[in-house]
């Protein structure tokens, strides 16, 4: 007697992954997928190739829905298998596995709150290591028999799909309490630490709170630089809001802001290695091994400091390389440059580039503090007095945050010492430091 049906979502044929490289993906089925879903007492059912044209057919629809389980490989982040996820999310409660090949895409969303399993692939795009992916798959697939509620849709709206309708006067409510949340956390941003405690406390149960109001609050952590209470605030996130990347990279930037630049480093390798490179991901990460390098040069560890500068300018340079549209870490990068010594002749080369990056963003739209901020950088870099008078001005009228000044003061510290040393230092640069400081200390 057969099992139950497991049907299965994913790409046919060879197709290219995110690194160029060619994935077999019916070898990952008939090596990994197939034998993984019979180990398990299912009985695998892979939708026919003629079925994935542009339409979706009624045969996929009785399929997606009928089927007791199903398995979706969101490799290549295909887009006929994402429409059929989300149909399957829609109408199963329980009962659908995910996984993707480590290095293979760049997924359009965060996957970790749906407990996708990675799988590791061979150089010739064919699944590896078998003995350890395959027991894996298994497991995870003897787990969905739980019945366990793995469908975002069905954990994340309460009654779904048979919503009492009489529901809705109170989700209007909920909107009206979200914006009254948020202008109170507005406020309180510029009343100081205090006044963002007490809207904390007025929203009592975090995990349950609505996600939008959580993340303002989050931020306006963020904006009167309490460290310590970001940190304890993600311990009371729903674990799939504390487990997206944006409040992982900002969780990140606090641990590393209060001193645990360890436990900042592992949390950024973390979303690396799930999500691939980023530019902010890897623009943090430069930040952390940056705080190491100054702490072990006021430890007099010379060697240990050198190492860590190259870390940072490394961690810089992958950052802009990720994604050349964002200035922050090629700023970054050549500003270590010009401090390491003797400086490093890269920064002549790319200095150019990150003027045209920033240049491109700031003509597309409205530029922010930190534009404004890379331009002051570069014509510090440039030596260029009168370019960087004219952006101090937009810097000082763009801050938000009392730290986006602190930031930028210390960059601008770190170049004028390095010059200093070698006797290259411009005095007109310490009346923009000063400017800089009067504004942080407002």
């Amino acid at each position: 007697m057969s099992g139950p049906l497991c049907f299965v979502l994913m790409p046919f044929g060879k197709k290219p992954g995110a690194a160029g490289a060619v994935i077999d993906f019916d070898a990952v089925y008939k090596e990994l997928i197939a034998p993984a879903i019979s180990e398990a007492g299912l009985e695998p059912l892979r939708t026919d190739e003629e079925m994935t044209g542009g339409i979706i057919h009624k045969p996929m629809f009785e399929r997606l829905i009928l089927c007791e389980y199903a398995l979706a490989d969101l490799t290549t982040a295909n887009a006929n298998v994402f429409y059929e996820l989300g149909v399957r999310h829609a109408v199963r409660q329980w009962s659908t596995v995910l996984l993707f090949a480590e290095g293979g895409t760049q997924l359009p969303f965060d996957v970790a709150p749906l407990r996708a399993m990675p799988y590791r692939l061979s150089p010739d795009g064919r699944p590896a290591d078998l003995g350890v992916m395959k027991p894996a798959l298994v497991k995870r697939l003897n787990e969905a028999k739980a019945a366990s509620t793995d469908s975002p849709i069905f954990q994340l709206v309460e009654g779904f799909p048979d919503v009492d309708h009489t529901k809705t006067d109170v989700f209007r409510d909920r909107v009206r309490y979200s914006a009254q949340m948020k202008e109170k956390l507005a406020a309180a941003r510029k009343e100081g630490f205090k006044a963002v405690q007490a809207v904390e406390k007025e929203l009592g149960d975090i995990q349950n709170s609505e996600s939008g109001i959580v993340i303002d609050l989050f931020l306006s952590y963020r904006a009167v630089e309490a460290w310590q209470e970001m940190i304890e605030l993600v311990k009371k996130m729903s674990p799939p809001l504390a487990a997206t990347v944006m409040v992982q990279e900002q969780l990140a930037l606090a641990l590393n802001r209060h001193g645990n630049g360890e436990g900042a480093e592992k949390v950024l390798k973390d979303i690396i290695d799930r999500r691939g490179p980023s530019s902010e991901t890897y623009g943090l990460l430069g930040r952390v091994y940056k705080d190491r390098w100054e702490g072990a040069l006021k430890g007099g560890q010379k060697l240990l400091a050198r190492g860590l500068l190259d870390k940072a300018i490394d961690a810089y340079l992958k950052g802009f390389e990720a994604d050349w549209r964002d200035a922050y870490p090629g700023v970054n990068a050549v500003t270590l440059m010009e401090i390491k010594e003797p400086p490093d002749p890269r920064r002549e080369s790319l200095i150019p580039i990150v003027r045209y990056a920033v240049e491109r963003r700031m003509a597309a739209g409205k530029p922010d503090y930190w534009d404004h901020a890379t331009v002051l950088e570069l014509a510090i870099l440039a030596k260029d007095k009168e370019s960087a008078e004219n952006a101090l001005c937009n810097v000082l009228a763009s801050v938000r945050e009392i730290w986006e000044p602190k930031t930028t003061l210390r960059n601008l510290r770190l170049i004028r010492e390095a010059r200093e040393r070698r006797q290259e230092a411009e005095t007109w640069a310490l009346e923009i430091e000063r400017e800089l400081e009067i504004k942080a200390d407002q």
